[in-house]
């Protein structure tokens, strides 16, 4: 079963780096974590998602 995807969008490279290195490290076995650097890409990931039927569990 595909696991549901976290995903953390920030536009400051060593901020969304410094979540995504740990959102990863607690929940990386139970979560897909992705990340976007604006909203625009977040949004183009969320539609992909959408399109493939894949779940996401947090956007943050």
């Amino acid at each position: 079963m595909l696991r549901p995807a976290l995903m953390t969008v920030d536009d400051d490279p060593e901020v969304l780096h410094a979540i995504e290195r740990d959102l990863r490290r607690r929940y990386g076995g139970q979560f897909r974590i992705l990340r976007a650097d604006s909203g625009a890409t977040a949004l183009e990931i969320l539609r992909q998602l959408k399109l493939r039927n894949e779940p996401v569990a947090l956007l943050l």
